[in-house]
C-alpha cells in the first residue's frame, strides 16, 4: 500500500511539474489570450446581454491571470534557489544534499527538514550550554 502511494506521489509531482512548465510559458499564455480573445468576440456577437458580457469578461480576466501568477513565481522560485545554493556553496561547512531542491521529491525535502530541525535542537542546546558555562565562570 505504501509502495503504491508513493508511487502515485511521484508520478502526481512529474505532473505538477510539467503544468508548472506549460503555465509558466510565454507561448502558452499567447495561445490562451488568442483563445480567450476569439471566445469573446463569438459571444459578444451571440449574444448582447451586459450581464453575460461582464461575467464573460471577467472569467476571461481570471483565467489570463492564471498564466501571469504562475509566471511570476516561477521567476520568484528561480531566484531563490539560486540565492540559496550561493549561500549554501559559500559556506564552507555546508551540506551539499540541500542543493537543487527542486529536482527533489516531496518526501526527500519533509526528511532533509526534519533533520535539519533535529541539527538546529541539538546546536541550541550545546549554545545554552556554552552560555550556561559562561555565566558560571563569569560569576566566579
Amino acid at each position: 500500500m505504501k509502495k503504491t502511494y508513493l508511487n502515485i506521489e511521484l508520478k502526481f509531482e512529474k505532473l505538477t511539474e510539467f503544468a508548472t512548465k506549460i503555465l509558466g510559458n510565454s507561448i502558452s499564455f499567447l495561445l490562451a489570450f488568442c483563445l480567450v480573445i476569439f471566445w469573446w468576440i463569438n459571444d459578444f456577437y451571440l449574444n448582447a446581454k451586459i450581464h453575460q458580457i461582464i461575467g464573460d469578461v471577467i472569467f476571461g480576466i481570471t483565467f489570463l491571470s492564471l498564466f501571469i501568477i504562475q509566471k511570476s513565481f516561477n521567476r520568484y522560485s528561480a531566484m531563490i534557489h539560486l540565492k540559496t545554493n550561493e549561500l549554501i556553496a559559500s559556506h564552507e561547512n555546508a551540506n551539499n544534499a540541500v542543493m537543487d531542491m527542486s529536482k527533489k521529491t516531496e518526501k526527500e525535502i519533509v526528511e532533509l527538514y526534519k533533520e535539519y530541525v533535529e541539527d538546529q535542537e541539538t546546536l541550541d542546546k550545546e549554545l545554552n550550554n556554552a552560555l550556561k558555562d559562561i555565566n558560571i565562570e563569569n560569576q566566579i
